[in-house]
């Protein structure tokens, strides 16, 4: 299992992913789960992967490999809008599924597959969607400025609290990595390092790349903080009268 989030705000855009594969409580293991292609210098597109790691290797594998075509179908640096960014990385999902989805069918195995694509081309609005093991995909709105896969539920509830359009990449971050902190508590196939990139808008560039560890201090500092001051605002919380004062029947 993982954990991306991306998130499209005025002021940018913010991808975090997770680096925990496992394949059952004996076989974990960390691999990266953010890509970013900052090769041309018109543009910064970043992918964030969840699903079986062999199906989503195969894509990134085959996504650069084709960088240096010619082809604006064929390469990630001659596509001419992020849309069509999308349609290309759906479609060597789909490439991929005609290569192996009948052989892991007859292993038992499904194609499970879920993919973060985002970022900027010089001159165009920022976009970001989320790609589905089909190979179709949905684009974030003002609305919904974000988009999870992996294991969301544990950390969607910040997400859904703090984040709008108007917020700032600083606080994006943060709000991000406590959502992180919180899939990590209750989920044990989510685990550090946890790969941040941040890509301001209109600078075709990625700004931060950062790898968050065991060792962090401001992610250890961040943690505690966060459970000491939910645990001061529970206890601050109303107690229910109708369990102080029962009624009797």
């Amino acid at each position: 299992m993982s954990y991306c989030l991306g998130m499209r705000l005025k002021a940018g855009m913010v991808f975090v992913s997770d680096s925990r594969t496992n394949a059952g409580v004996d076989s974990v293991a960390t691999f990266r789960k953010s890509f970013v292609f900052d090769g041309a210098p018109d543009r910064v597109i970043v992918i964030l992967t969840a699903g079986n790691l062999a199906i989503t290797q195969s894509v990134i594998s085959l996504l650069e490999e084709r960088l240096g075509s010619k082809a604006a179908s064929r390469s990630l640096y001659k596509a001419k809008s992020m849309y069509d960014v999308a349609r290309m990385v759906g479609q060597t999902l789909r490439e991929v599924f005609e290569m192996d989805g009948a052989h892991l069918k007859s292993h038992g195995a499904d194609f499970v597959a879920s993919l973060i694509v985002g970022g900027q081309i010089k001159d165009r609005r920022m976009r970001l969607f989320n790609v589905y093991a089909a190979g179709n995909f949905i684009e974030a709105t003002d609305e919904t400025p974000y988009f999870q896969i992996g294991e969301t539920k544990y950390g969607k509830p910040i997400i859904e609290r703090v984040i709008t359009p108007e917020t700032s990449l600083e606080e994006a971050v943060k709000c991000a990595l406590v959502s992180f902190d919180s899939t990590i508590k209750s989920n044990i196939s989510v685990a550090l390092p946890i790969d941040v990139v941040v890509v301001p808008a209109d600078g075709c560039r990625a700004s931060i790349r950062y790898r968050v560890t065991d060792e962090d201090p401001y992610f250890k500092s961040l943690r505690r903080t966060w459970g000491e001051g939910l645990r001061k605002i529970f206890s601050q919380l109303p107690e229910p009268e109708w369990v102080l004062n029962p009624t009797k029947d």
